[in-house]
């Protein structure tokens, strides 16, 4: 885990992504040992000393100003949420860690998501753990169930992998999710956790997390394949749940009259009636319940009850 010097791995990883090309520089200075800027050409271009820059990647000097941040931001090219996170990182660190507030879900929000027969949709925490989740969000995937961490099953389970055809944007999207809610906190021990297992078991994770991309959650349309009415086109969107701290509910939908909105009523009649589809031509066989994969939680019903 890389907490005891945020901001310098934040600054050492965006480095390592911009090439000389794109800031003006031409041939490179010659054979190159590292990939990416040299620290000596950061500093250079945000106008500031190799000293002071190199003080900065090392953690001797943690309290840069906001010209300096933002001088780095403009090297690094980096957009208004990374920006934004570049300074987070800058900022002093909380002297005493508050003890974990209970997360609830406003009974109100469940009878919501509960009442929505046509909309799949679910409530999240920043590390992406399922809280509270309606009978349609779980008829399209059993890993959309209270207890699971979308994130470990999109990485670990091989079923999860297979049911979305936008797996690698989805991932990359979920990691740069994941740092940009966790904050300069990185030493939190949920975030420890589940960065310490991903990164042990799945290589595509730890590489993506290495990079250091920060990316809030936005809404996005996810491509599925599912293994009963076949291939689904759904909007999500993310809301955040007023007077929760920073659980979010993401609610799916389908373009009107499209055909996947006719699949999204027809997966609705089948979770309503407890009866399953033939799996559609050229689709995979149902695996059946996900009790047994890697990222299945417990505990609770798909509608969040105990």
């Amino acid at each position: 885990m890389d907490g005891t010097n945020a901001l310098g791995d934040f600054l050492r990883a965006r480095r390592e992504l911009v090439g000389p090309q794109e800031v003006g520089i031409r041939g490179g200075g010659g054979l190159r040992r590292v990939p990416g800027l040299r620290r000596e050409e950061v500093a250079t271009l945000a106008g500031i000393s190799p000293d002071y820059y190199l003080r900065l990647e090392q953690g001797r000097d943690r309290n840069p100003s906001a010209q300096v941040l933002d001088a780095l931001a403009e090297v690094f090219r980096l957009d208004a949420d990374a920006t934004a996170y570049l300074h987070r990182l800058a900022q002093p660190a909380p002297r005493r860690r508050r003890a974990p507030r209970q997360e609830r879900v406003p009974v109100s929000i469940r009878r919501l998501i509960d009442g929505w027969t046509a909309n799949p949709a679910y409530v999240q925490n920043k590390f992406s753990d399922l809280l509270a989740v309606n009978a349609l969000a779980a008829a399209l995937s059993p890993n959309y169930a209270p207890g699971v961490n979308l994130l470990r099953a999109a990485f670990l389970d091989p079923a999860e992998r297979e049911l979305r055809r936008d797996w690698e944007e989805a991932t990359s999207e979920g990691v740069a999710s994941l740092r940009a809610h966790a904050g300069p906190d990185v030493d939190d021990p949920r975030l420890v956790e589940l960065v310490g297992e991903l990164s042990v078991r799945s290589e595509r994770f730890r590489r993506l997390w290495g990079r250091h991309d920060v990316r809030p959650r936005v809404g996005r349309v996810s491509r599925l394949t599912h293994p009963q009415v076949g291939e689904l086109d759904l909007r999500a969107d993310k809301l955040t749940v007023g007077g929760t701290g920073e659980l979010v509910l993401v609610v799916f939908q389908a373009e009107p009259g499209s055909r996947s909105a006719e699949l999204l009523a027809l997966l609705g009649s089948l979770s309503a009636s407890g009866r399953a589809a033939d799996p559609p031509l050229g689709g995979r066989e149902d695996r059946g319940p996900a009790g047994s994969g890697p990222s299945r939680g417990g505990g609770q019903n798909a509608s969040g009850r105990s």
